[in-house]
Parts: C-alpha cells; sequence; structure tokens
C-alpha cells in the first residue's frame, strides 16, 4: 500500500515507507543513475552517482538515493546543476578506470568525452557488485577485496573461488566495466589459475 508522498524533480509520488529514494524515484518513472546498485543486492552507496539533493527547512543537502530511505512530505531534486556537476567529476574520475560499457554511456550523457584525470586502466569500478552478489545472493564469499585506499581491488579469495566460481559466474555479468570474464582476462580481476 503507498502510503508515504513526496515530490521529486516537482512531482508527486507516492511510495511504501519501506523503500529508498531511488526505488520510489524509478517507480514514478524518474531516473538517477546508478553503478553499484541492483536489486537483488542491499543497498551499498558505494558510487555515489544517486545524489540527490533534499530540501528541509530551507536549506539542501546531498544523500545517496539508493540508500536513503523515503519520507513523508520530502523535496527532492534529481537534476540541479549542482548535482549534474558532482555526476560529471565522478564519471571523470570513474573514465580512466573503465572507459567501455555502461561507464562510457554515462559518460556521455553526462557531456564527457574524456577525462583530465589519468590513472592505470584496471577495469574495476570498485562498486562491489561482484562481491556483494557472492555474499549475498550466492552466500559463497568466493570474491572479496583486497588491499587498501588506491591498492584496493577486487579479487577471488583462492580457498573458496577454486571450488565454487567455474561453475558459477554469474557475478561476472554484473560488471559495470561492462567487460566479460570469459572474453578478457577477468571481468575486474585476472582470471584464477584455474581458469588459465
Amino acid at each position: 500500500m503507498d502510503n508515504i508522498k513526496l515530490e521529486i524533480d516537482g512531482k508527486e509520488v507516492k511510495a511504501y515507507e519501506t523503500m529508498t529514494i531511488l526505488q520510489a524515484a524509478r517507480l514514478a518513472g524518474i531516473e538517477i543513475p546508478t553503478l553499484c546498485y541492483n536489486d537483488k543486492l542491499a543497498p551499498y552507496g558505494g558510487c555515489r552517482l544517486c545524489l540527490v539533493e533534499l530540501a528541509s527547512d530551507n536549506r539542501t543537502r546531498l544523500v545517496a538515493s539508493c540508500v536513503y530511505p523515503v519520507q513523508e512530505g520530502q523535496v527532492v531534486k534529481t537534476d540541479s546543476e549542482k548535482l549534474m556537476k558532482i555526476r560529471r567529476m565522478l564519471l571523470e574520475l570513474i573514465l580512466p578506470l573503465s572507459p567501455t560499457g555502461p561507464v562510457l554511456a554515462l559518460a556521455e550523457k553526462y557531456g564527457l568525452k574524456t577525462s583530465r584525470f589519468s590513472a592505470e586502466q584496471s577495469d574495476c569500478v570498485l562498486c562491489g557488485l561482484c562481491v556483494r552478489y557472492c555474499d549475498e545472493v550466492k552466500k559463497a564469499n568466493a570474491v572479496g577485496f583486497t588491499g587498501r585506499g588506491i591498492d584496493r581491488k577486487a579479487a577471488y579469495l583462492p580457498d573458496v573461488a577454486s571450488r565454487v566460481c567455474s561453475a558459477c559466474r554469474e557475478c561476472w555479468t554484473l560488471c559495470p566495466s561492462g567487460k566479460v570474464a570469459l572474453e578478457t582476462d577477468g571481468a575486474c580481476f585476472p582470471k584464477p589459475d584455474w581458469e588459465k
């Protein structure tokens, strides 16, 4: 039952109290970009492309719409100039890592052809989709993050992955870099030894 009313981009939207702003917007046909969101997984808020402006008490603040719950009377903007600048900057930082697939499509949508930043192309945007899918849906925990800061990357956890990954491969289709592990040297991480 719809029991919450909020305003998104000037449109009255009805939502359930268990929804996030992103879910309510999508239900109303309002598109908010994401890279780390998937309906099958718990909200993560990692990529921050889903930032929206939430107005209250004559002030606005930025919130990640994929993790922020709807509330009665909220006033939300998804396409202000401030948000467009932030999304362009985020995409400009991500683009050198993965200049293909959904990342490239989003960059083009926001008017980016190149990035003024450089980085070693890794094809991993650290969205965590593969890690979270393996944990939350498959309950295998065969993929995880290693390293910290700029050395962080997704990697197979060899003890488990050698037993389960070759028969599964479901996480590979989630990768927003658009890579298919069977055709390349891994989606976001190198092929494991048993696949070479």
